[in-house]
């Protein structure tokens, strides 16, 4: 089964225009990340909302450039769907019938750039050498597409180190003990216990023995001393 990295959604403007969306690119993710970080400083609902209204309104320069304005957003959207425009750009969820204010609802789902080192992650992707530069980067990608890049950047360059090692006489997954780590660990749970590896015979039971075809509980049995 085909699978994506996010799915794209649609909302749409008062006069029904459909706008089709996906998760904010880096480039204004930025920007949306450092208006929505106001919210903090939120007293009121009102106040909330006008946070979250100018953090939509950035949202617009990747869904629908010609809304500009935060009169022109008012005008073309009402404000359940400037909660669906911030959920699609950045994961905010916004209940207008809870009883949670709209200031504890939006930090309690909000997003940060705390904790994430954005620099490191983007120089290790620029490293595939198809974007001109940072900011060519920053709007092409989300940070999901940005996630996904890497992973698999990761896994091929790993892909190389083995294929070259190997060349050498040297297997990497044996030598790191990544080859059997997770064997190992599914026979200790299978077994509860009692297995000391993936090649133990007591890891052959149940469902992990229906699929080896055999094993303990489909025809073998055993005795525990």
């Amino acid at each position: 089964m085909a699978t994506s990295i996010y799915d794209k959604k649609q909302f749409s403007l008062v006069d029904g225009t459909v706008i089709s969306a996906a998760p904010l690119k880096i480039k204004y993710l930025r920007e949306f990340l450092d208006e929505f970080d106001k919210i903090k400083n939120a007293k009121t609902d009102d106040e909330s909302i006008s946070v979250l209204v100018n953090c939509a309104l950035v949202s617009m320069q990747q869904y629908a450039p010609h809304i500009k304005t935060v009169d022109d957003l008012e005008d073309k959207l009402d404000l359940p769907t400037i909660y669906e425009v911030i959920d699609i750009a950045a994961g905010i969820k916004i209940n207008e019938k809870s009883e949670d204010t709209v200031k504890s609802q939006a930090v309690d789902s909000g997003s940060s750039w705390e904790n994430l080192d954005l620099a490191k992650l983007e120089a290790e992707a620029f490293l595939i050498g198809i974007w001109k530069d940072y900011e060519d980067l920053e709007q092409s990608l989300s940070m999901a597409e940005l996630t996904a890049t890497i992973k698999i950047k990761r896994e091929l360059d790993y892909t190389d180190k083995k294929f070259a090692a190997a060349m050498q006489g040297v297997d990497l997954d044996k030598n790191s003990g990544n080859q059997n780590a997770w064997e190992d660990m599914k026979a200790r749970v299978f077994s509860k216990g009692k297995a000391t590896d993936g090649n133990d015979i007591l890891a052959l039971q149940g469902k992990n023995a229906e699929k080896a075809g055999f094993g303990i509980g489909m025809g073998l049995d055993y005795e525990s001393y």
